[in-house]
């Protein structure tokens, strides 16, 4: 069964680790995750973020089908690698110690 929209099989690969429900999970697999996994992930989906905006912004956020949802969440994980990928090579924030985050309030869907 695939998770994402078939115009983004493609991705298919990395939607059953990163499409995420809530930012402490994709915060909590991004620390568990290695550079090398993010950079796969990043580098599949990056060149692939401005036609999923494109497609999501077609669909209305009330009535947005699972696999519009699965997608977007995809969206949102590469979001939360981002930083590390693109700016501190870890997935801790640096100089950060201890620190965690934890998002209140979040997006929805």
């Amino acid at each position: 069964m695939n998770l994402l929209p078939e115009e983004f099989a493609d991705l298919e690969p990395y939607a059953e680790k990163w499409c995420l429900g809530s930012e402490r999970e994709r915060y909590a697999e991004r620390l568990a995750s290695s550079m090398a996994e993010m950079q796969r992930f990043y580098d599949a989906i990056t060149p692939r973020a401005e036609a999923a905006l494109t497609y999501l912004d077609h669909i209305g956020l009330d009535d947005m089908p699972g696999d519009a949802i699965n997608l977007l969440r995809l969206l949102y994980s590469m979001i939360t690698v981002s930083f590390p990928v693109e700016v501190w090579n870890q997935p801790w924030i640096p100089d950060a110690s201890e620190a965690s985050m934890d998002c209140v309030i979040e997006p929805v869907p």
